[in-house]
């Protein structure tokens, strides 16, 4: 039996996922450090994953130390990895990502990228391995639920991408960590989204002290 497929993200109070766009290659270079543009960017997307990164499964899958805290957050954070069999990405988070992560990846399953460059398959240690497809949302998706077999296909981001699958009636359902911040501007998660085409019926509802996180299942028109 076919898995789901779903998003999960992190999301501002004022419905915004990311801070504005800033280059990602200034993001991540030591000379883009010093850009002011660049350390606002920082403190605001600290301030969002804020919940993340103190927990344990986070820190064990980023290797980035033995600890960490455990609870309702931790657990939301492993069951999200551990239900994901594949996952399909932009490309503009792709770029971000091969900057950002460590050499062993943290998705330990296949990864379709959506986009118009064509690329041989990039295999990393530890069982990630990123496909660039470049015919469009349905074929990654179609090749990311054969990778998946009965495990859950996650459309990681950025928010374009997850806007093209709920556009097209393709998303199942969808979490989100609901951070007590305010950003008043960047990259909101639903500004393209057609709400005629989309009907939810909210599941859970799990408050932590530092988020809360929301669970919603698509009803398809």
């Amino acid at each position: 039996m076919a898995g789901k497929v779903f998003f999960s993200v992190t999301m501002s109070l004022d419905g915004f996922m990311a801070p504005e766009a800033v280059p990602v290659e200034d993001v991540f270079s030591p000379e883009g450090q010093n850009d002011p543009r660049v350390q606002h960017w920082l403190a605001k997307w600290s301030k969002l994953q804020a919940w993340l990164f103190p927990q344990r499964f986070f820190r064990e899958n980023l290797k980035l130390g033995e600890g960490g805290e455990e609870g309702l957050d931790n657990d939301i954070a492993r069951a999200t990895y551990e239900r994901t069999g594949a996952s399909v990405m932009g490309r503009r988070m792709f770029d971000a990502g091969e900057l950002a992560w460590p050499e062993e990846a943290p998705f330990h399953t296949p990864v379709f990228v959506v986009t118009h460059t064509q690329r041989d398959p990039w295999e990393r240690p530890g069982g990630t391995t990123f496909h660039f497809v470049n015919d469009g949302i349905s074929s990654a998706l179609d090749q990311a639920r054969a990778a998946a077999g009965d495990r859950d296909v996650r459309i990681a981001g950025g928010a374009e991408t997850i806007q093209q699958y709920l556009g097209a009636g393709l998303i199942d359902e969808f979490s989100i960590a609901l951070a007590p911040v305010l950003f008043g501007t960047g990259i909101p998660l639903f500004d393209r989204v057609d709400p005629a085409r989309l009907t939810l019926d909210q599941t859970r509802s799990d408050p932590s002290p530092r988020v809360t996180h929301l669970t919603y299942t698509v009803t398809k028109p």
